[in-house]
């Protein structure tokens, strides 16, 4: 035990240099985080300005630039608890079931008669037909427009429920679609979400389902809640309508299967436009901010090959006609088509500044949300606040760590302080792989790393308690250390690894501030057995063969 191979030691030295190099650039957050933002900012913008070049220079490209990313506790930043409201995607799909439905009933005419939708709650379409003695006729052809439930718990049932009643037959969805449903429309806007406030440049936000129906949203470093609810609460759902006709009368009567939306840049103006969109936002494939022929802002979009196609098709058929172009039911502009637009692309231009059509760009990349967003509660936490909590910790931290130094070193001397120097390097190493992997540090993560400070020194303690009772027995040096290690060994690894199991379950168990903190003592268990048991031991070995000792005390 007293006797370390070479190349141990330089495999134990190269883990903690590597460990120290990598935790160096949080000595020096603010510059290596401006180095880090410049690099990104260049390379999304394609060229390097002035000051970006400036703030790269100052962090060498050579040294790691890994970052502690700091949660929203200690960064500060914005909180919203938002619920879904899963209500519109049942209306949606009962708005895009009409035409299907209304065409495959109209090539039955002369056996069901004339068909009209009537009026019912959102989540049903209600049809009546002509000839009541033919219902049986008009729900096998409804019938023939439904598919399977495309999920585990449904699979094997209908996505509609079609019930018959007189004239009138009523469509909704079934209660395994509404379940399904109810989970494709909360993951869809949490990876909407996710993508909107990637698009941004956030640090390690922290968006997750809460329920059934809610998403929680953390973001560091964003201004204020209200800025976080601009980006994301717009659903910005984007369609192409067909024009039906204009007027001042926002009461209008649109008639069936139309809408009356008001205008966007016209003051006391609506359009009737039809409710289904001939083309809709899901179809673009890429929006960006640009300037139209009046060098006004504008965002230039693209199509995907289906959209490009029924928007060709549409164009090229009703040319002379005008069409609305209708964001969050606003009509931004309703032109008139002059010649077929076959090339995928187009333009919104309107009352918009640049900051406007950045962020519709934004909103539109990212794509609609699948319904919208009800926000229950939201808070901002301001950086001041943040800084508070990591001096709050700092001090804790300086404060643990001042203490176990001097009681280890009152305690057992000079190997307290071998243990003191490993404690000391375990934190460098806890920062090093906090930076390598990227994680977020919350304050529950540095209450992990102040625990694991008085932790840490524990295998050391058991060691050091060994080799006095072996000391006793009238055992030399070099002996009492070897079994000092060997039979504490066994008491080491027992207690990290029950500790390092209720870890694990935290973290798979637990919710966002619990996982930090799971995190940070899960690395620090690691970190600290390294420590106590090759780090401390190495000292102990050079020292030990450099002064080669006839008596010893612990």
């Amino acid at each position: 035990m007293m006797h370390i191979q070479l190349w141990k030691r330089v495999l134990i030295l190269g883990v903690v240099v590597i460990g120290l190099i990598w935790a160096a650039p949080n000595l020096f957050y603010s510059r290596v985080e401006a180095h880090n933002d410049a690099v990104a900012a260049s390379e999304n913008a394609g060229f390097v300005s002035d000051e970006q070049q400036a703030a790269i220079d100052r962090w060498p490209n050579w040294l790691p630039n890994g970052l502690v990313n700091l949660g929203l506790d200690l960064r500060g930043g914005a909180h919203l608890l938002a619920e879904v409201h899963i209500e519109d995607v049942y209306k949606s799909r009962m708005n895009s079931l009409w035409p299907e439905l209304r065409r495959a009933l109209a090539d039955q005419r002369d056996v069901i008669g004339a068909v009209r939708r009537v009026p019912g709650p959102d989540d049903r379409l209600s049809v009546e037909i002509e000839n009541a003695d033919q219902m049986a006729k008009a729900v096998e052809i409804a019938r023939g427009l439904s598919t399977p439930v495309v999920s585990l718990s449904g699979a094997g049932q209908s996505d509609l429920d079609i019930t018959a009643s007189g004239k009138v037959m009523t469509i909704q969805l079934s209660e395994a679609e509404k379940t399904a449903t109810d989970d494709r429309t909360v993951q869809q806007s949490l990876e909407i979400i996710r993508r909107r406030v990637d698009e941004v440049g956030t640090r390690e936000p922290t968006i997750q389902r809460q329920g059934s129906d809610r998403i929680l949203i953390q973001v560091p470093g964003i201004g204020s809640a209200s800025e976080l609810k601009a980006l994301i609460g717009t659903t910005a759902k984007l369609t192409f309508n067909p024009v039906v006709g204009r007027t001042t009368d926002a009461n209008a009567r649109a008639g069936m299967g139309n809408v009356v939306l008001p205008s966007m840049d016209e003051q006391g103006v609506f359009y009737i436009v039809e409710d289904t969109p001939v083309v809709t936002g899901e179809e673009l494939t890429n929006a960006r901010p640009s300037f139209d022929q009046n060098s006004q802002p504008a965002v230039d979009f693209t199509f995907n090959a289906g959209g490009a196609r029924k928007f060709g098709a549409y164009t090229a058929a009703n040319i002379g006609q005008p069409f609305a172009i209708v964001l969050d039911n606003e009509v931004i502009s309703a032109p008139v088509i002059r010649d077929a637009i076959t090339t995928g692309s187009g333009q919104i231009s309107g009352s918009m500044d640049v900051a406007g059509s950045t962020q519709l760009a934004v909103l539109l990349r990212a794509g609609a949300l699948p319904a919208e967003l009800t926000f229950l509660e939201e808070r901002t936490i301001g950086p001041e606040l943040g800084q508070d909590s990591i001096d709050a910790g700092k001090i804790a931290s300086i404060v643990g760590l001042i203490a176990v130094v001097v009681l280890m070193v009152a305690s057992y001397g000079l190997f307290g302080v071998f243990a003191s120097v490993a404690l000391l390097l375990n934190v460098g190493l806890i920062f090093g792989v906090l930076s390598m992997i990227g994680a977020t540090l919350t304050l529950p993560g540095i209450a992990g790393i102040v625990l694991t400070i008085g932790m840490a020194v524990d295998a050391n303690v058991l060691v050091f308690e060994r080799i006095r009772e072996e000391l006793t027995r009238s055992k030399g040096p070099a002996k009492a250390i070897d079994l000092g290690y060997r039979h504490a060994m066994s008491a080491i690894v027992d207690a990290n690894v029950t500790t390092l199991i209720i870890a694990a379950i935290l973290f798979f168990l637990g919710s966002g501030p619990v996982k930090g903190f799971a995190v940070t003592l899960a690395i620090g268990i690691v970190t600290s057995v390294f420590t106590a048991l090759w780090v401390t031991r190495l000292l102990m070995v050079v020292w030990f063969d450099r002064t080669r000792p006839k008596k010893i005390e612990v």
